[in-house]
Parts: structure tokens; sequence; C-alpha cells
């Protein structure tokens, strides 16, 4: 079995015929609480992201992949590895599904069970982490259905809305990983 194809979907490497995906999400503006975004990106930058994708994680430490359903190169949703630390290794980890018709299918969960055993077994990473609004109750489920644990919360952490709201830390270590 390849590390990043599951049963209904595979990640994939950024290619530049995914620029007005990107452009897309990174423009919605209803998605911009959850990625802490306060301004929209060109189709210029996004174009120049693109071109600098082909950096492996150790050189840009972070890795977005798109998230494609089986059968099909056009992507459904991004995957990150951010704060890629490989000194003490560990990483934190996001995943968007673009279209709200394609969420709660399963795709959030094989997404993060794929990208959990890339991170563990290719990256050799000791922990991944996640930041998740605490009203987040998709992402919340989601992330301790495959093992992350509260470790925290910041407590009114983000503006959103004009209302300040906590976020939670969630932590996944590897115990099969003992260096």
């Amino acid at each position: 079995m390849l590390t990043l194809s599951g049963t209904s979907i595979y990640l994939r490497a950024l290619e530049p015929e995914d620029l007005e995906f990107v452009h897309a999400i990174e423009n919605d503006e209803t998605i911009w609480p959850i990625s802490n975004t306060q301004t929209p990106y060109s189709r210029y930058l996004i174009r120049e992201y693109l071109k600098n994708a082909r950096q492996d994680i150790y050189e840009a430490k972070q890795l977005r992949l798109a998230i494609c359903k089986q059968r099909s190169f056009q992507p459904v949703g991004l995957v990150d590895l951010f704060d890629f630390d490989p000194k003490n290794n560990r990483a934190g980890i996001g995943i968007l599904i673009k279209d709200e018709g394609e969420r709660n299918q399963g795709i959030g969960g094989e997404t993060l069970e794929l990208l959990i055993r890339y991170s563990f077994t290719q990256l050799g990473l000791h922990q991944l982490y996640a930041n998740i609004d605490t009203q987040n109750s998709a992402s919340l489920k989601l992330f301790t259905k495959f093992g992350f644990v509260e470790i925290g919360v910041k407590k009114q952490w983000n503006l959103i809305g004009g209302k300040y709201r906590d976020e939670a830390l969630f932590q996944l270590i590897n115990n099969h990983n003992k260096k």
C-alpha cells in the first residue's frame, strides 16, 4: 500500500494546475478565521508559491498536499504539515475540505489517517499537534477519534466575528518511535 494513498482518497503534491483551487481557498473569507488569514492573496503570489512548492519539508519547514478522490486529479481539499521541527521531531497539522458538500463524508478521517502514518513512518516524527477552535465540533471529533489528546486551551485566543474564542491545543505522540 502506498503511504499517501487510501481507499477513497490520495494525497499528492501541489501542481501549477492547482492555481485556481488554491486561490479560491486562500481568498475565501469564511475560511480566514480558521487559517488566521487577514488579507487576500493574488494569483501572482500563489503562482510563485506553487513554483517554490518543489522545496522539501526540510527546506520549507512545511508540506502542503492536495486531497484528491481516487481516479480524479481535481483536489477537494488541502492538508498541511506546518512548523516542521526536525530537531524535536514534531509538526502541526491542518486539514481543509473546500466545499461543505464534501465534508462529513470520511475524507477528513482518511486524510488524517494517511498523514499520521506518513509523518510517523516516513518522516520519523515523534509528535503531531493541532490547534482547534473549541466551537469546531467536527474537527474536535475528528482529531480525538485518531488519538489526539487535548493538552491545553488558549483562552480568548482568536477574534472571530467580533468575539474572542478559545482555541484548544491537541497532541498525538508516536509511542512506537522511541528515540
